[in-house]
């Protein structure tokens, strides 16, 4: 049944270089969610690809010796290819150098420009090159960008200019009348609470200091912002064209799901919409900010050689295992947590124990008894009727789990049928019932029963772990069911026959042994990089001032004593610090770096006569020292011995 059209996309991947297993993990739950809408009977078109322009890509194409363009191309290979090893079934991939793209990128700004939403002035600010944003001194965090942490250069440039405050009523209004448009909600009222109710700015649309970008094509200087070339791919992907758009376009737009990360948020639910709204085209149905994947043992960073990737996780675990970990352990609006350990219990536990053993169980049984053959012969008794219900009962619930976007529950629902074949194989005792000539009817009706349910399983699972389902179906001889054929139970043939030769689904993995090998792996990514000269950072250095100026600042040793997040902020943790026989209230930008847990206990160095300051309602009574990379990864500044809370630093 044709439930109608479904058009998704995920964010497109930024083209600096390889996505790590985070990065992918977005591929993979859109993935999931295509996969499953298609099996519903929806007519799905599932768009991803690569943002390419920008700042950050001239600078490193510049630094590799090679054109930006060449830069791209080989990161938009390597993205594209780790999709394709995932499993990714989209229907486009795009690309921002596409040249249908940029075509019409430059009439979406020429018609912004004729129609009085853009204007050109000049721009004085603070500009984060990682993200790609300007900022103003009180949009700033501790002097740092609000989005990622890391330094802020100033910056002056002549710019072109959209007015955001001219749809910002507009956009609250539709916000408020479709509460479902921001999921999930709490993305919603940061957007509204921190964005729109205090007042949009203007958004600078273009850049003049650099060239690598879409140009405008009525003033050479200027090339097009990336945030407003990267957004347009959502419609110019599928045939959006100012002067005249496709059927393609017609019939897809607008979109049922963008499904982006969280940081990225803001971008597409004020940005992206005022830009349709300028337009005048249909907002999409529904913004998802998902949560990140997060390494067990502290942040990803190439620095610390510690990045997991997806095809790393592959060589060891095979694709469908990493795909059931990452969509299984993300919670649904908090940030999931990824590990070798955690991998290998999961792996072990879910799919080997659980699923494995259950298929290799039911098919070895099969064979046993009745040299393959899987017949039905009516042989009910009370305890099937509760196998039944929960098996029937499962399509249902996953469907709910999904229509909320809650992937995670909806493989938890599948497992739980998993789980049940299990407890019925418990329950019914075949090999019990085998040794019972007058139980043979029985024991043949438990094993169909268990075919059957298995089957009506892998067909479910089939959206999240395609090559998985298509193995037990293989297995047991026959194919995956259509979503309609689900509601039934008993359609499998009677009498037919799985394999002889059943294949183990998931070999149970040895922790340590996975844990030397990818020590090793790690070893040898990072080999030379020990004997290499120690990186170095070039920074600007500041005036020079008098030792009258520095004798001012007083710097101690102070112990956190506790430490807990700030409500209003995805980045401040506020710590009571020990500095001799005082307290202070200290509220530090590190959240991304530290948890609130492993802060307690430490020994940090503290500038204490800083006049207190409030951020996000917080009072701060001083400053932790940090020192910073260059891909802004931050580490307290500690005393090389164990000094008293209050020891001067002189």
């Amino acid at each position: 049944m044709n439930k109608g059209k479904y058009y998704m996309t995920t964010a497109i991947a930024y083209g600096s270089g390889k996505p790590h297993i985070g990065n992918t993990y977005e591929a993979i739950l859109a993935d999931s969610i295509a996969r499953y809408k298609r099996k519903e009977g929806y007519d799905v078109f599932f768009q991803t690809g690569t943002d390419e322009h920008g700042q950050k890509i001239e600078l490193k194409a510049a630094d590799a010796g090679i054109t930006p363009k060449e830069l791209v191309d080989d990161v938009a290979a390597t993205i594209k290819g780790l999709w394709d090893l995932m499993n990714v079934s989209y229907d486009k991939f795009i690309r921002t150098t596409d040249q249908e793209h940029r075509q019409q990128v430059q009439k979406i700004f020429k018609r912004f420009y004729d129609q009085g939403d853009i204007y050109k002035s000049s721009y004085q600010g603070m500009y984060c090159t990682p993200c790609e944003s300007f900022w103003t001194a009180s949009q700033l965090a501790e002097g740092k960008c609000p989005d990622c942490g890391r330094e802020v250069k100033p910056a002056e440039e002549e710019a072109y200019f959209f007015r955001m405050s001219k749809y910002a009523d507009r956009l609250i209004e539709h916000i408020n009348n479709h509460p479902e448009f921001i999921q999930p909600v709490s993305r919603k009222n940061e957007m509204m609470n921190n964005f729109l109710l205090p007042g949009l700015q203007d958004l600078c649309v273009s850049r003049s200091s650099f060239k690598w970008g879409i140009p405008v094509d009525f003033d050479e200087k200027h090339v097009v912002y990336v945030w407003l070339d990267a957004l347009s791919n959502y419609i110019t992907g599928i045939g959006y064209d100012v002067e005249g758009s496709s059927e393609q376009y017609k019939k897809l737009w607008p979109a049922d799901l963008h499904l982006i990360g969280k940081d990225i948020i803001r971008f597409h639910t004020i940005y992206w919409p005022i830009f349709l709204m300028a337009l005048g085209e249909p907002l999409p149905k529904q913004v998802f900010g998902h949560p990140w994947l997060l390494q067990g043992d502290g942040k990803m960073s190439k620095s610390k050689g510690n990045v997991l990737y997806a095809d790393d996780l592959v060589s060891f675990f095979g694709v469908d295992a990493v795909r059931y970990f990452v969509l299984h352990e993300m919670p649904f609006d908090n940030d999931g947590v990824i590990s070798w350990e955690l991998m290998v219990e999961r792996i072990n536990s879910d799919l080997a124990n659980t699923l494995g053993n259950l298929v290799n169980r039911t098919i070895s049984m099969s064979n046993k008894y009745f040299d393959g053959v899987v017949k039905s012969t009516g042989a009910d008794e009370e305890v099937d009727k509760d196998l039944k219900t929960v098996v029937l009962s499962t399509k249902e619930k996953a469907t709910e789990k999904m229509d909320e976007l809650r992937v995670a529950d909806a493989m938890t629902e599948i497992f739980v049928l998993f789980k049940r074949c299990n407890k019925y194989i418990d329950e019914t005792q075949p090999w019990v019932l085998a040794k019972d000539p007058a139980k043979q009817e029985r024991l043949s009706q438990v094993l169909y029963n268990l075919v059957e349910s298995i089957v009506i399983g892998a067909s479910l699972l089939e959206a999240f772990m395609p090559a998985t389902a298509e193995k037990i179906a293989a297995q047991l001889n026959t194919s995956l069911r259509s979503f309609d054929e689900l509601d039934d139970f008993g359609l499998y043939p009677s009498g037919n026959k799985v394999t002889d030769k059943p294949e183990i689904l998931f070999a149970r993995l040895d922790e340590k042994e996975v844990l030397e090998k990818a020590e090793a792996m790690f070893a040898q990514r990072n080999e030379g990089k020990e004997e290499a000269s120690e990186p170095v950072i070039d920074g600007e250095m500041k005036p020079e001032i008098s030792y009258e100026d520095f004798d001012k600042l007083q710097f101690r040793v102070g112990k956190i004593i506790s430490c807990e997040e700030v409500k209003k902020s995805k980045k401040l943790l506020c710590s009571q610090v020990q500095i001799g026989s005082q307290v202070k209230q200290i509220v530090s930008g590190i959240k991304q770096h530290y948890s609130a847990e492993e802060m307690v206990g430490k020994k940090v160095m503290v500038l204490v006569n800083l006049k207190p300051a409030t951020l996000a309602g917080v009072v701060s009574e001083g400053m932790l020292l940090c020192a910073e990379d260059e891909e802004g990864n931050l580490a307290l500044l500690t005393p090389e011995k164990d000094m008293p809370p209050g020891a001067e630093i002189c």
